[in-house]
């Protein structure tokens, strides 16, 4: 082999399956129609910088438009409709997901930067499942554990962020049209261009009018929603700042709130941790999606007598990573979603080196247009950094050491965040003690970043609150 890397040829996948309109207005009672203000936005190719789409931001009367006609969806059809018949409904988006599967995921590629590989393999066949799942349970409620005659909320207002755009719809529109709730959602506004075909996926299965809204805009478009007194139930995914406004302005006013925000979660390395795969999981926890992951491993706590050997295997790992296309199948880390969030990244880097920590990347070349980020792991860092302590929302890990158990539960639980954690070490007794210490949500053991549309999601403390997925997911949608 002459000590030479095999090299892969470039693998694209072709964007000619997708049809991106220049302008796109709002779906609103199964139609789309203009907004009433003038206000666009410009979808961009993270990847590129090239513009895809004009896109509507939508009013306040827009926002009233749009619940109006949820509000007679859910009144005259989709309420008094038996579960029955709304699992067929389901059923079909489902199978509609997956027809289109392709599509959905070259699109969702395109607009969010996400490497092709895990759009294609996780995002979009994880979409299909959570509306598969839900179908089952429409007609089932009764049986969920909520009460003899669990009966739907009405109006539910949902806003998802740009990390996961298709994945966080399914995660909101699917139990809430299981339960008999109807639908206004708004995407997050840099990557609204999959929520749009989804609208498409809605007609397509011939969904009653009014079940299903998109409206796009930015922050004041959300808080619109949010606001509006026609809305019942609120779900939000995004971050912790706009979580704690969103919690004040439905406070005292009966509507049901579901708070899903930032994490900093711990990847904690035992010493009786299998490395290779430990190595694998810990990549996957930080670099998957650029580390535009809410439940990221972000702080890797490695048990003090493995961490040089460790870190060793991490650095030859990370330097095999392919940084580049989206659309190239053999691509590991896509482009940075925004030129925002590259700014947070780098600022937040900067800081690390600032404040002592040892930044180190892998030989990286990046492209010269669009927003990229080189992989990059701290060494030397303290609790007190702020890498350690706020969410870089990138493909930056930190990584600190432990030398007992004890000590490895009071670092991994000193976050304002609780959402997620990971745990890697062959004795089972030490993954139940450390999961029934650790303050998160999801601990996932030897393994990270797992999903299954049959297991609750959710955080504590500044993590939100609320639970979605799995039959869990149900209760924030009935009454």
């Amino acid at each position: 082999m002459s000590g030479k890397l095999f090299e892969y040829a470039p693998a694209p996948e072709s964007r000619d399956i997708v049809d991106i309109r220049a302008t796109y207005g709002l779906f609103i009672g199964g139609e789309w129609v203009d907004s009433t203000g003038e206000d666009h936005h410009k979808s961009i190719n993270p990847a590129t910088e090239e513009v895809l789409a004009e896109v509507a931001f939508a009013t306040a009367e827009d926002v009233d438009r749009a619940v109006t006609a949820a509000r007679q969806a859910y009144d005259k059809v989709w309420g008094p409709m038996p579960g029955r018949e709304r699992a067929k409904y389901l059923f079909r988006i489902a199978r509609l997901i997956q027809e289109r599967s392709r599509e959905l995921a070259v699109l969702e590629s395109i607009d969010n930067g996400k490497p092709i590989r895990e759009s294609r393999d996780v995002d979009v066949p994880l979409v299909a499942a959570h509306f598969f799942y839900y179908a089952g349970w429409a007609d089932k409620l009764e049986h969920a554990g909520f009460g003899p005659a669990p009966r739907p909320l009405g109006v539910a207002g949902q806003v998802i962020p740009w990390n996961f755009p298709l994945l966080m719809l399914a995660w909101k529109i699917a139990p809430a049209l299981a339960c008999g709730n109807t639908v206004v959602l708004k995407p997050a506004e840099t990557t609204p261009l999959t929520a749009l075909l989804f609208a498409e996926i809605c007609r397509q299965a011939d969904l009653p009018p009014g079940v299903v809204n998109i409206i796009t805009g930015a922050g004041g478009t959300g808080r619109a929603l949010v606001e509006h007194q026609g809305v019942d139930k609120v779900a939000f995914t995004g971050s912790t700042d706009v979580g704690r406004q969103i919690a004040r302005s439905v406070a005292g006013t009966g509507k049901k709130l579901t708070l899903e925000l930032g994490g900093k979660a711990a990847n904690v390395v035992f010493d009786d941790a299998p490395l290779d795969q430990a190595v694998e999981g810990i990549v996957n926890g930080i670099f998957f999606n650029q580390g535009h992951v809410c439940c990221a491993g972000s702080r890797l706590l490695v048990q003090e007598s493995i961490a040089e050997e460790l870190l060793d295997r991490l650095k030859t790992r990370m330097a095999t990573l392919r940084v580049g296309d989206p659309l190239d199948k053999n691509t590991d880390i896509g482009a940075i979603n925004s030129a925002a969030q590259l700014d947070k990244i780098r600022e937040l880097s900067q800081a690390g080196e600032d404040e002592g920590a040892t930044r180190w990347s892998p030989p990286c070349e990046l492209p010269e247009r669009g927003f990229w980020f080189a992989p990059t792991v701290f060494t030397g860092v303290a609790a007190s950094h702020r890498i350690a302590r706020e969410e870089i929302f990138g493909p930056v890990l930190s990584v600190l050491t432990f030398r007992t158990p004890a000590e490895a539960i009071e670092k991994a639980n000193n976050t304002p965040y609780g959402l997620s954690a990971g745990v890697w070490t062959e004795k089972g007794s030490r993954i139940l003690w450390m999961a029934e210490r650790l303050r998160a949500g999801v601990v996932w053991a030897n393994t990270f970043n797992k999903f299954d549309p049959a297991s609750p999601f959710g955080g504590y403390k500044e993590s939100g609150f609320g639970r979605e997925g799995g039959r869990h997911g149900l209760g924030a949608y009935l009454k």
